[in-house]
């Protein structure tokens, strides 16, 4: 049987050249930490006959303190997206060590869909800048949303243009945006809610109050003699009186909560309210709507309606205008509204008196319907009027009684099928 000797000791030219090879390491590595913290400005190689110094580009201290404590990542890309550079956020961001990171092609922390869309936005990106929302890849946990900034950077001495992006993670602010239209959803509802209830008690308690005082009058006006000429008219207008008030008040409880939205359709509750605001507001409104050949969902009967008396009253407040038009189309899959105006228009971006409207929180009220249905709303306004669009699914992914008023109206139990 063979046996094994005690183990070679190391020639001592090995441990000599492993001991050099470790010291050239350490020092590789403490200048690179050096650059990094931007402790070096230039590098001397004395390898060759005459040495040459090498400046670094962008050596400023204080802009390399601002880098590396941005709260967002900072990277330079190469050729074939590689990074150049990274600050220790972004490192953060992918949660993968900063010298890992280095070296590595930024498309790597991307899905496919959004490296498609990185490259071809470095492709068309100019000295302006360019934006993307994209998700970034981790090595640990879920994606990411986040936001690039991209700008060429000029390289100096070099035809090369390298790329500079700002990377924000969205994560914070979509979480927040989220809660805000959580709010924002709960506030409509509750918006909702109050208005049926208020309309309950408008129709059972008001409007029968004044039907009863009605009756009253009228037989008052009735049994009395003859020769009180002057009593019995005044008696007799002051019936018309409250039967304008019923009326009107009768009136207020349908717009507040429009139960004869389900029996009578949005098509027939456009063009009523329409007419009734052209008469009250002395402005021309003209209503063209659709065939639609199955019945709309009841939330997004209310929705667009809601929406068409937001809009109708900005107008009246605001628009000066003297004419308004209402189109109601479907399209395919969706459901579309559109109100225009000739107004005075106004400025989007501004927080001008006509953007709320007797809501409180009108175009936020309007936005937030849509968006509660996965539809889209946008608003175009210049100085010669404003268009409000209005884009629902036929089939809502939210749940058919989102931002619908929790309270019945008595009178209106009866059950139609209706179109539109």
């Amino acid at each position: 049987m063979k046996k094994n000797g005690p183990t070679s000791p190391t020639p001592p030219a090995l441990s000599g050249s492993s001991t050099g090879l470790r010291a050239q390491l350490t020092e590789a590595q403490d200048t690179l930490r050096a650059i990094r913290n931007g402790e070096v400005d230039a590098v001397v190689n004395t390898d060759q006959k005459v040495p040459r110094v090498y400046t670094l580009e962008d050596t400023d201290q204080a802009y390399r303190i601002l880098i590396e404590s941005m709260n967002e990542g900072a990277v330079t890309l190469g050729a074939r997206a590689i990074i150049l550079y990274a600050n220790r956020c972004f490192a953060l961001l992918v949660q993968k060590p900063l010298e890992q990171v280095i070296g590595t092609s930024f498309l790597a922390f991307l899905s496919p869909a959004d490296q498609r869309r990185l490259r071809a936005g470095l492709k068309s990106t100019d000295q302006t800048g360019t934006k993307l929302q994209v998700h970034l890849n981790p090595a640990t946990g879920a994606p990411r949303p986040a936001q690039i900034s991209i700008r060429p950077l000029a390289r100096k001495g070099s035809s090369q243009t390298a790329v500079g992006m700002v990377i924000t993670d969205l994560t914070e602010a979509n979480r927040a945006e989220d809660l805000l239209r959580s709010f924002t959803h709960r506030l409509v509802q509750a918006q909702e809610d109050d208005r049926g209830s208020l309309a309950l008690e408008l129709h059972d308690r008001v409007t029968q109050l004044l039907c009863a005082a009605l009756v009253r009058s009228q037989t008052l006006a009735l049994h009395l003699p003859a020769q009180e000429g002057f009593v019995r008219t005044e008696t007799l207008a002051l019936c018309d009186l409250l039967g304008q008030a019923a009326t009107e008040v009768e009136n207020i409880s349908r717009r507040l909560k429009p139960s004869v939205l389900v029996q009578l359709g949005l098509v027939v509750m456009l063009r009523s309210d329409g007419a009734a605001f052209a008469r009250r507001a002395g402005i021309s409104v003209t209503v063209t709507c659709g065939r639609f050949s199955t019945p709309l969902p009841v939330a997004t009967k209310l929705a667009l309606y809601r929406i068409f008396q937001e809009a109708l009253e900005n107008v009246h407040q605001h628009a000066h205008a003297r004419l308004v038009t209402v189109r109601l189309l479907r399209r395919s899959t969706t459901v579309q509204l559109r109100i225009s105006d000739d107004g005075v228009g106004f400025q989007i971006n501004r927080p001008l008196p006509r953007l709320p409207s007797r809501s409180g929180f009108g175009l936020l009220s309007m936005r937030e319907r849509a968006a509660a249905l996965g539809g889209e709303f946008s608003i175009e306004s210049t100085s010669t009027g404003t268009t409000v669009r209005v884009q629902i699914p036929l089939h809502p992914k939210s749940s058919p009684t989102v931002l619908t008023p929790k309270t019945k109206h008595p009178r209106h139990d009866t059950h139609h099928r209706t179109l539109g």
